[in-house]
């Protein structure tokens, strides 16, 4: 295992997360994270609109790789790490980094606001 194995499985679970495929996305995820699984979908501001890993590096006994997932509520970074189970890369800690809300959407210059 090594850096672009690591690269592809964390781009194959934001790929699974972009089109709304949670079962494919869990495939990535380690034993122990499937007990946890609603604690790591409720990090995802779904739907996606985009999902990227941003880096990938060596940390400690495994691997490390951010990953930055923008939806329509706003984008969020989560750091996963990943070590080697059964000769797969495999995702076995995922924390929610840092939070930015979606920006409201602006008016035309010159345009009020249509009131409501």
């Amino acid at each position: 295992m090594d850096i672009e194995d690591v690269r592809q499985h964390a781009q194959a679970y934001c790929d699974a997360l972009l089109a709304g495929n949670v079962d494919r996305a869990v495939e990535e995820l380690s034993n122990e994270l499937h007990q946890h699984i609603g604690e790591i979908v409720s990090q995802i501001p779904l739907p996606l609109k985009e999902a990227t890993v941003e880096s990938v590096e060596v940390g400690g006994k495994g691997y490390v790789a951010n990953l930055v997932l923008v939806g329509e509520s706003g984008t969020v970074k989560v750091l996963t790490r990943w070590k080697e189970r059964d000769g797969t890369p495999t995702l076995v800690e995922s924390s929610h980094v840092a939070e930015k809300p979606a920006e409201p959407p602006t008016e035309p210059e010159g345009q009020p606001a249509p009131e409501g």
